[in-house]
């Protein structure tokens, strides 16, 4: 008998023929709508896998209700949405999608840096508004990319990759990471730096730092005074390692210059956010990873690591490897 699986989102045709060949599977089928909570309480009752998006809150009291459940394959590289200790204490595998995102998102997070300093959004907007009537030397002037100094926060996969961007622009690049990365300073030319230092050296701060209790308003009206008046934040990551009332008090009062946002505490974000409200804030709705095929592989290794679980192997990107260690 074929385990049976719920997943959350319709997903392309490819990876639902592959998860049919092992699973009896049941899809929530509303591409653009999030599955509501009591579907997905009353789901999760009936299957040994669930294959979840990040929209989704699996939590201690899910979980409780999943007396079959044996994995979760998230379909994203970050697992905040998943009480992984509780997980952890009920013998399910948790799984992620590292790896196959890193180069989209690492292009994404530039193209918001330089989106961000030369005003793009902004001046579309103006060009469509009508408001073009002449040319002046000082019109929609931005901030200058090359050579400017870039401070990364977080130098995993994403960050070296937009390392590796940064140096064809010859930017001065620091970064700051709960460990050195020796080799990475010696291969992109880089330096470590502390908080302190980076957040005043830098032109971009680029934020890519794991969401995490330790890095929950890691960035607030502190780190913001820092920064300088002519700097820019992007932030790709998570949208709770920004404060984000800090945030907007910054960019009002002129404490930086910019900032570019993919990401939000809570997404998605309501229209009427104060952020949305300022000229200089670029904000995309969470499409880091959004290339067609970046998705599609993301969405079959998610497939992927799903089956192996329930196959009785090692997935693997299994998070909390030490339900296979008790």
């Amino acid at each position: 008998m074929k385990p049976k699986i719920y997943i959350s989102r319709k997903l392309p045709e490819t990876v639902v023929i592959r998860l049919s060949e092992i699973c009896e599977v049941k899809m929530w089928d509303k591409e653009e709508e999030p599955v509501p909570r009591d579907v997905l309480e009353k789901e999760i009752q009936e299957v040994d896998g669930l294959y979840c998006l990040l929209t989704e809150s699996i939590d201690r009291d899910l979980l409780h209700l999943g007396t079959r459940l044996r994995i979760v394959s998230n379909m994203a590289v970050g697992y905040n949405n998943i009480d992984v200790e509780a997980a952890t204490e009920r013998r399910i595998m948790v799984t992620n999608t590292p790896g196959v995102l890193t180069e989209t998102t690492a292009d994404l997070t530039f193209a918001l840096l330089m989106a961000t300093a030369r005003r793009l959004v902004e001046a579309s907007d103006y060009l469509r508004e009508g408001s073009w009537k002449t040319w002046s030397p000082m019109q929609l002037t931005g901030q200058d990319i090359y050579g400017a100094n870039l401070g990364i926060f977080g130098l995993g996969r994403i960050g070296e990759a937009l390392a590796r961007r940064a140096r064809g622009f010859d930017m001065n690049i620091l970064y700051h990471n709960r460990t050195r990365k020796l080799e990475a300073e010696e291969q992109y030319g880089i330096e470590y730096a502390d908080k302190e230092t980076l957040l005043r050296k830098s032109d971009f701060v680029c934020v890519l730092t794991p969401y995490t209790p330790e890095t929950k308003n890691y960035i607030g009206a502190k780190e913001l005074l820092l920064m300088k008046p002519t700097a820019a934040l992007i932030n790709t990551a998570r949208g709770g390692i920004v404060n984000e009332d800090d945030l907007y008090q910054a960019l009002k009062n002129g404490t930086i210059w910019a900032a570019g946002l993919d990401v939000f505490e809570e997404e998605p974000v309501r229209t009427d956010h104060p952020l949305l409200s300022l000229p200089n804030v670029v904000v995309l709705p969470h499409i880091g990873s959004a290339s067609k095929n970046t998705r599609l592989k993301m969405s079959l290794l998610a497939a992927e690591n799903l089956i192996q679980g329930l196959q009785g192997e090692t997935p693997k990107n299994l998070i909390n490897g030490q339900v296979e260690k008790g």
